[in-house]
């Protein structure tokens, strides 16, 4: 039986810590519901094991466990939300689109709003391509986004560090 036992334990704890860091890894990646969702069973699983060895003292009651759980869940969403809001990061928005008009349309939208594209030209499977790099502030991705609806192929990069260059004015 405390073989059993011990085993429930490590495999509770390979558990736990496995949630751990998938939900750090979607907190990364902006997906903080899911992020939630994970640390609520995460901590779930701590709890119950925690409680366990604890043995004779008070354990929480279902109820508890159910909030104490939430709590962590939501302060989970709350701390990525405060972290995206307060935190003014640059980021690095490549869209990669077809050479034509609309193309050039937008990236004098894009220009007119006081951020720096760099255009490059290339050649897709399709034929000749535009790949405009826009480095812009975090908060205003949405803004810039919405100037490619449906043009591009959009990827969004954290940028860690930068030196020189155009500074982007804000949205």
């Amino acid at each position: 039986m405390e073989v059993l036992g011990l085993l429930a334990i490590f495999c509770a704890r390979v558990l736990d810590v496995s949630c751990q860091t998938t939900r750090i890894l979607f907190l990364v990646k902006g997906q903080r519901f899911i992020a939630a969702c994970i640390g609520f069973f995460e901590v779930m699983i701590y709890m119950l094991v925690l409680g366990y060895l604890l043995g004779g003292g008070r354990s929480l009651s279902f109820v508890e466990l159910l909030f104490y759980c939430g709590g962590f869940a939501a302060g989970n969403y709350v701390g990525s939300w405060l972290e995206e809001k307060l935190m003014n990061t640059f980021i690095l928005v490549e869209v990669i689109m077809e050479d034509g008009e609309r193309a050039r349309q937008a990236i004098e939208a894009v220009r007119n709003r006081g951020l720096g594209a760099t255009v490059v030209q290339g050649m897709g499977r399709g034929g000749p391509r535009l790949l405009v790099e826009i480095f812009c502030r975090r908060h205003d991705v949405q803004a810039v986004q919405a100037l490619f609806a449906d043009e591009g192929f959009v990827t969004i990069s954290d940028v860690k560090r930068c030196t020189g260059g155009w500074f982007p004015k804000r949205l």
